[in-house]
């Protein structure tokens, strides 16, 4: 055989087996990739809020009575010393039964036979006086022609004094019976209209003003009714001064700190809103969950930093979202918290090294919800797979996914 039918037979067979391994040869893996940074980092907790007015400012019923229908409602805005919020008037007499008016009125007839017996013994003591005070003129006419003596004439002056104090008496108890008349008779008063035909309070009403400037927060009832004394009426408050309640979990209020930064997200407005924590409650307390498990919860006080005219439309008991800045630092080297995944009980990643997928275990610090800060395995820069397959193995081929 010729030397070069031998040379390109070689040639042939070779290029056929490097069709078959190249056939055979497994193709890369499309994967996603994630850079190593370097760069601002913050941990937060995310939580449930509700905004309610800082100093909200409850009007009670200063006294028992009737209070007529609320002139405010819920959402009116009032004015310190000027808006009328409430009227008390004096509550009505209660219907009687048969029995109690019976009594009434037989103590009514009690007190007009008073009066006539006080009127009878009125007149018989002014009788007395007139002929005690005549008396006393004829005796002062006979003591001057000397027919009486002195003595006589000064027993006639003592009769008409005696005279004239029955007569005071017999006066102030005909007062006195008439005044129990007048108390009987109120006791037969039937409930009748409180309000004048106009519908406004009479001069005998209570009228309470706002004490402050504001809007009505709530009005637990706005009819007419009995009232007693300390009975609330309405609560108002100043929608501009507004805070927010939160409850987080007793291990998670530990991690914050009064003067924390804070954002106040989903609360119906475009913006995120500025926000500082004010204020860690010492105490927790118990709270079951949905799931009807147990938790010690504390509350937190943040303080709204964003104008009011940046949140408009945002009032008292809204249900918003917070999320409280628990760490921060500016120059943390960190890394998608996608592509981290445990093995041999540690934090490992697949590193992009010239094309080949290197299994690299990493050191962590803190997480947030999207990155991981690194302590060491990997440095800036570096490429790691996001989301590596269960198949995936160290050295193979990798291709980022287009």
């Amino acid at each position: 055989m010729s030397r070069a039918r031998i040379a390109s037979g070689t040639a042939l067979a070779s290029g056929l087996v490097a069709v078959i391994v190249w056939a055979l040869w497994p193709a890369p893996v499309a994967v996603d990739m994630g850079i190593v940074t370097q760069g601002p980092m913050q941990v937060t907790l995310l939580a449930e809020g509700v905004t309610r007015v800082r100093d909200p400012y409850t009007i009670t019923a200063p006294i028992s009575g009737a209070t007529t229908r609320a002139p405010v409602q819920t959402g009116d805005r009032v004015e310190q010393g000027k808006t009328v919020v409430a009227v008390i008037q004096p509550a009505d007499p209660a219907l009687m039964d048969a029995r109690t008016r019976a009594q009434a009125q037989a103590a009514v007839a009690e007190a007009q036979a008073a009066v006539q017996l006080a009127q009878t013994n009125v007149a018989r003591a002014s009788s007395s006086l007139e002929h005690a005070q005549s008396q006393l003129e004829r005796g002062r006419g006979l003591a001057r022609a000397g027919t009486i003596p002195q003595r006589m004439l000064e027993d006639l002056e003592q009769a008409v004094r005696t005279a004239e104090q029955v007569l005071t008496s017999a006066q102030a108890e005909h007062d006195l019976s008439e005044a129990a008349l007048m108390r009987a008779r109120a006791q037969l008063l039937e409930p009748g209209p409180s309000l004048l035909q106009n519908g406004q309070a009479g001069e005998c009403c209570v009228q309470i003003i706002a004490p402050l400037t504001g809007t009505v927060l709530d009005v637990p009832d706005r009819n007419a009714r009995q009232v007693a004394a300390g009975t609330p009426l309405l609560s108002i408050g100043d929608l501009a001064d507004l805070e927010i309640e939160t409850d987080l979990l007793s291990s998670d209020a530990v991690r914050i700190r009064p003067g924390a930064l804070a954002s106040v997200e989903r609360w119906g407005g475009d913006d995120v809103l500025r926000a500082r924590v004010r204020r860690v409650e010492p105490a927790g307390f118990t709270r079951v969950s949905a799931l009807g498990i147990e938790e010690q919860r504390v509350r937190v006080q943040i303080d709204l930093l964003t104008p009011p005219d940046a949140r408009q439309g945002l009032g008292d008991q809204f249900r918003v979202m917070v999320r409280i800045v628990v760490w921060d630092a500016e120059n943390v080297v960190q890394l998608p918290q996608s592509a981290l995944f445990r093995h041999d009980g540690n934090w490992a990643v697949f590193r992009n090294s010239n094309g080949r997928a290197e299994l690299v275990t990493v050191t962590l610090g803190r997480r947030n919800d999207h990155t991981a800060e690194v302590l060491g395995g990997v440095v800036p820069d570096d490429q790691v797979v996001v989301f590596p397959a269960s198949g995936l193995e160290d050295g193979a081929r990798i291709t980022p996914r287009s």
